[in-house]
């Protein structure tokens, strides 16, 4: 903890951590009492933030963060750095189980592969980079879900067409897989979209505890002899935390 304090400034990062964690925007008097601060206390570094573009203000009063953020991340994007921090991580981990491994994060409500390592065998599965897959309908998606903050997953089920056209039965099985996933830190499953694969997906995690992306292995299922699957979850579970630790 630094010993310099600027409560200006640090007024004005609450309100924009607050809105980024939040589905929907947001009025000032829940802005006010989600940050435990009067209304008057935020009202000027609202006006602050409305004024240099950083959020936006609805014609009803209501705050959402602008694409300002988004903006100036890009210009020093945070997806390459997060692919050269964990690319050779990634190409470890392929040479150790001869599978290959490849890096997804969200992207408006699918699921996009940033980086792959490809196995070192003769025989692979490839998932190639740029490719965008149904969330709800792969196993790194099911992780990506399992550890977003509750207000966005709900926010991303209630807004998902396929989510909706499915009965009772489905949404409870879903939830259930969820909630398993929390509690194991890990999802291992048949592939939905592909005959004869068996996915396995780990979080990782950022310094804050919010999820950055997923590490997967999709890997062919073997006929001669029986893949070991503990062996591929732990190896997973270690490559993500080196991941977290070369991007603090």
């Amino acid at each position: 903890m630094s010993k310099y304090k600027a409560p200006a400034l640090e007024k004005g990062l609450d309100i924009l951590e607050y809105l980024s964690e939040r589905a929907i925007p947001q009025t000032q008097a829940e802005i006010s009492q989600g940050l435990d601060k009067s209304p008057n206390e935020i009202y000027r570094m609202l006006a602050c933030l409305e004024d240099r573009k950083y959020i936006n203000k609805t014609s009803t009063g209501q705050y959402s963060l602008s694409m300002k953020m988004y903006q100036l991340s890009h210009r020093h994007s945070p997806v390459e750095g997060l692919v050269r921090s964990a690319k050779q991580h990634m190409d470890d981990l392929a040479n150790r189980t001869n599978q290959s491994c490849h890096l997804s994060i969200l992207h408006y409500g699918e699921l996009l592969i940033i980086s792959q390592s490809e196995s070192p065998g003769a025989v692979s599965l490839s998932i190639k980079v740029g490719s965008l897959f149904p969330l709800l309908q792969t196993s790194s998606g099911k992780v990506l879900l399992a550890f977003e903050n509750e207000e966005k997953r709900n926010y991303i089920l209630e807004t998902s067409d396929y989510y909706k056209e499915q009965d009772e039965h489905y949404r409870s099985s879903f939830l259930k897989d969820i909630n398993a996933i929390q509690k194991n830190g890990y999802h291992l499953t048949s592939s939905e979209l592909t005959v004869g694969v068996t996915d396995i997906s780990v979080p990782v995690i950022g310094l804050n505890k919010d999820i950055m992306c997923v590490l997967a292995i999709s890997s062919l299922n073997p006929i001669t002899r029986k893949q070991d699957n503990n062996i591929l979850i732990e190896e997973l579970k270690q490559t993500a935390d080196k991941i977290t630790a070369e991007l603090s």
